[in-house]
């Protein structure tokens, strides 16, 4: 697998992998008192072997500069990799509050999905938001997220191959 799942997805987003929902929560946790931010990738459900079409969260970027305190985190822009807006974004509240903030519901236009994690960091801590800030559902999928070293692992026919599969897919 390469890292085409993650730029080329399909489809809506099912939901996110339980192995990246314990990263973002431990994470969180990690951070408190101030804010975590990260924001959002995913892979195509088919290369995970669900039967479904669609789009499972399975990473999280982290990006270098971040700067965060108990009430924003300020992400640099310039280093925010081009396809991430493609997904969405994680943050924290170590406050507990599980509902977006003004400041929140600004940054929301980009991506899809956007994802609240409360303290105190538990399983049932967080909520997905559609980027007008309305709750969403969003499925905890039990598949094998894949390894970091696979999502740089790509050639030029590798990247011909998923483009082609791509316009197949929107021809569907």
């Amino acid at each position: 697998m390469g890292l085409f799942g993650s730029l080329f997805r399909s489809g809506e987003i099912l939901g996110i992998a339980e192995e990246t929902l314990e990263f973002v929560l431990e994470s969180s946790e990690d951070s408190h008192p101030d804010e975590y931010m990260g924001f959002l990738r995913g892979t195509d459900a088919r290369e995970l072997g669900l039967n479904r079409d669609g789009t499972v969260i399975t990473d999280v970027i982290v990006i270098p500069g971040t700067e965060s305190n108990s009430v924003s985190a300020t992400v640099k822009t310039s280093m925010k990799p081009n396809d991430v807006k493609s997904i969405g974004s994680v943050h924290s509240h170590p406050n507990g509050v599980l509902r977006p903030s003004d400041a929140d519901l600004r940054t929301f236009g980009s991506g899809d999905v956007h994802i609240i994690i409360g303290a105190p960091y538990g399983r049932t801590d967080w909520q997905a938001f559609d980027r007008n800030g309305d709750p969403r559902d969003l499925e905890v999928v039990d598949v094998r997220v894949p390894d970091a070293e696979d999502f740089f692992d790509f050639t030029q026919m590798d990247i011909d191959d998923e483009l082609r599969r791509d316009d197949e897919r929107r021809r569907r």
